[in-house]
Order: structure tokens, then sequence, then C-alpha cells
């Protein structure tokens, strides 16, 4: 699975998967339970990559003291919204409002889109950011959260 970006903005970010084939009902519910997980984990904060404590200590976590107080004192880091999944042909495409949730967020949505391209669903390509020329994003099509925030 090839990864590209474009332009990228936390606050109106599509993310386009371009698929081998028109993918099936069951290889679109696979990609959305991702997609809906992760939105799902940045919701309640969990890319969050100042309070990285447990990767910050290393290999050897045994009885490793977790300080709350660091935990306690980091910037919320969540996302806001998102939009349903379309498809149209070989293309899938999702808005996200991804607030205040650190870059953590992509790669973890990267590894994970790989390994499903691995085992379930035949994705080439990955874009993160921009439009699509093969499929325009119209003002229509944008989330009305976002557009009811920017007026």
């Amino acid at each position: 699975m090839q990864v590209q970006f474009r332009e990228f903005n936390p606050f109106d970010l599509w993310i386009w998967l371009e698929f081998s084939t028109v993918p099936s009902q069951m290889e679109k519910e696979y990609v959305e339970e991702v997609f809906n997980s992760w939105f799902l984990l940045g919701k309640l904060g969990g890319f969050d990559a100042e309070n990285l404590q447990v990767q910050d200590v290393g290999l050897d976590i045994s009885y490793m003291d977790y300080d709350e107080q660091i935990a306690d004192n980091s910037m919320m880091a969540l996302m806001h919204n998102k939009s349903e999944f379309d498809y149209q042909g070989t293309w899938g495409r999702c808005w996200f409002d991804l607030g205040t949730s650190d870059a953590i967020a992509i790669d973890v949505l990267i590894n994970a889109l790989r390994q499903l391209a691995k085992e379930y669903v035949a994705i080439e390509r990955l874009v993160i950011g921009g439009e699509n020329e093969d499929w325009s994003i119209g003002r229509d099509s944008r989330s009305l959260f976002y557009e009811a925030n920017q007026n």
C-alpha cells in the first residue's frame, strides 16, 4: 500500500483510499471499522503525544510508576468530528476534524491500514489530505460541522 501526503489541515482533512477493485460490502465494513475505531480512540484523547509515559520508559515496564500528575497536566488531545465513509468506484473517502490530537494518530492509522491491506482488503493507495482529482470534494461534500464553524 502506497502512502501519499497532500495538503494537511487537521481541522479539515480528507483521507482517501484507492482499492485494487471496487470494494465488496465486507471489505467496506472492515475499512469503516478501522476508521470508526481510530476516531473513537481519538475522540477519547488516545493520541496524546505529550503523555506517552509507557513508550518513554522503553521495554522494561514491569512495576513502572505511572504518574497521574503528568497525565492530568497534559493538554487534551481530542479529535472532534468525522463524516460517513463514501465510496465511488475504486475510491473511498472520509472527512475528519482531528482537533488537537497529535500526529501520532496518523502513524497509528497508517500502521492499521497497512496490516488491513496485507490480510483483508486490497488497498493500493492511502492519500492523506488534499483533494482527489478523480473525485471532487465540492462544497456540498464537506462536513456541516466544519462549514458551521467557519461562519
